[in-house]
């Protein structure tokens, strides 16, 4: 198993995690993402927040792959990009 760190970006800055979660694989990294920014989706709908949030999931070895909510001011529709970052193995 595989410790993926999941690193969030949002318009007030970068939050790197240091702990992270031990995982199977990318395909399971990216599960993770996609659901908690579906967490964040949930919450900025509530709140009525528009930031933009994106993260970025990376091993020791690199990054992995990069998911990004982009909330246009305050409307229903909240867009849901994953992009996968290949490293070197």
């Amino acid at each position: 198993m595989t410790r993926y760190l999941f690193d969030i970006r949002d318009d007030t800055g970068r939050y790197p995690e240091d702990e992270g979660l031990e995982l199977r694989n990318a395909r399971a990294a990216k599960v993770e993402a996609a659901r908690a920014l579906a967490d964040i989706a949930r919450d900025a709908v509530q709140s009525d927040n528009g930031n933009d949030v994106t993260i970025d999931v990376r091993t020791k070895d690199g990054p992995v792959v990069s998911g990004r909510l982009s909330s246009p001011n305050h409307q229903r529709e909240v867009p849901l990009q994953m992009t996968r970052r290949t490293i070197g193995h």
